[in-house]
């Protein structure tokens, strides 16, 4: 027996009208697939802006490369005096790694951030820089260049939305700043209260991250992520004037990326897809699907679907034996997949079966010579 092509048929024939791009006010933005990458929707996605805390996203990835969670950090004087956003730091406070990174990140402090700087950086800030824009060019962050840490204002820092949504996704694969970014609030050492600067944790539904900024010269600007009817999508904006404005704004972005994909059933359990054959005369076996399909794909590609399975099986056969599968492609892309198995079972004849079963055809072909 042999795995063939049973059928290729279009499942979602013609695009789906989703509704149009929103207005966004900012400098620049970029959605995206969060799990492949794909680019749904940019503006000025290279524009070289400042980015402010989203900084710290780079020294959140360095501290990961370099450091333990349970290392123990003594707080820099350097760090200590940082102004703006702040977890009120002292010089010579002893934090674990682990806390540093959820004031970073929650409470999005300077002096969190410049602490664990000085850390990695084995006592100096600069070396950490220097870490910073070296770990950035060997990323491909092609429109990026650090001065800091924290992200505060400094002549030369810059990023752009689609170096910034590379950092997010890539840090977002660790557990640990998973955890993070989604928490509202926390308490670390010396009862210090952590709360987060990003409303949409409070009022997006599907918010798990990442990261906020603000400073005068980069407006307000955000990268977020939100996962519905299971995708994942990311949103940047950088440089909205205003939060209320930005997070509007990056709800909008959000809900027009989900609004890019649709859930469709492509296999229903039971519903025979191909069939096979059997020996001995038995009847041809329908192959059905084991259980159903359901594809999250986007609205505007063609579905395609595949039945691939057994041209014949041999015997015995088992009831729900796999025998072949029903795939689902988007622009070649596999999306999913289910298996195909037998409908029924069926036994092999005994002796006197498969005995009788070969004299009725040799007599067949004898009838055929003589006439």
């Amino acid at each position: 027996m042999r795995l063939v092509l049973v059928a290729a048929a279009l499942v979602l024939a013609a695009p789906v009208l989703a509704a149009p791009p929103p207005q966004v006010t900012g400098h620049s933005w970029l959605v995206e697939n969060g799990t492949t990458g794909e680019v749904l929707l940019t503006h000025d996605a290279r524009q070289r802006v400042a980015i402010a805390s989203i900084t710290k996203l780079m020294t959140v990835l360095l501290t990961l490369e370099h450091a333990h969670l349970n290392d123990v950090v003594t707080v820099a004087p350097g760090a200590a005096e940082v102004g703006e956003s702040s977890a009120d730091l002292h010089a010579g406070d002893r934090l674990t790694v682990r806390e540093l990174l959820e004031a970073a990140l929650i409470q999005s402090a300077n002096d969190a951030a410049d602490a664990l700087a000085y850390y990695v950086g084995h006592g100096s800030e600069s070396r950490f820089v220097a870490m910073m824009n070296a770990r950035a060019h060997k990323l491909g962050l092609r429109d990026t260049h650090f001065a800091r840490p924290d992200g505060l204002d400094a002549p030369g820092h810059y990023s752009s939305a689609r170096d910034v949504m590379f950092m997010a996704r890539l840090l977002m694969h660790r557990p640990v700043v998973r955890q993070i970014v989604r928490m509202r609030a926390a308490t670390i050492s010396g009862g210090r209260a952590l709360h987060t600067w990003n409303d949409l944790l409070y009022s997006y539904p599907g918010i798990f991250g990442v990261k906020t900024g603000h400073t005068s010269a980069a407006g307000w600007s955000e990268v977020a992520a939100a996962r519905r009817r299971g995708v994942s999508i990311y949103a940047t904006l950088l440089g909205s004037p205003d939060r209320s404005t930005r997070n509007a704004d990056l709800a909008e972005l959000l809900d027009w990326g989900f609004s890019r994909y649709v859930t469709v059933k492509a296999a229903e359990p039971g519903q025979v897809y191909a069939e096979a054959e059997l020996g001995y005369g038995r009847h041809l076996l329908a192959l059905v699907a084991a259980r159903p399909l359901v594809a999250t794909v986007r609205v505007d590609r063609p579905l395609v679907r595949r039945v691939v399975s057994m041209d014949a099986a041999d015997l015995p056969v088992s009831r729900g034996q796999s025998l072949g599968q029903v795939r689902i492609y988007q622009r070649g892309r596999l999306v999913g997949a289910v298996p195909l198995v037998a409908a029924r079972s069926v036994a092999q004849p005994g002796v006197a079966g498969r005995v009788g079963w070969y004299a009725g055809r040799t007599l067949h072909h004898m009838a055929g010579w003589f006439s």
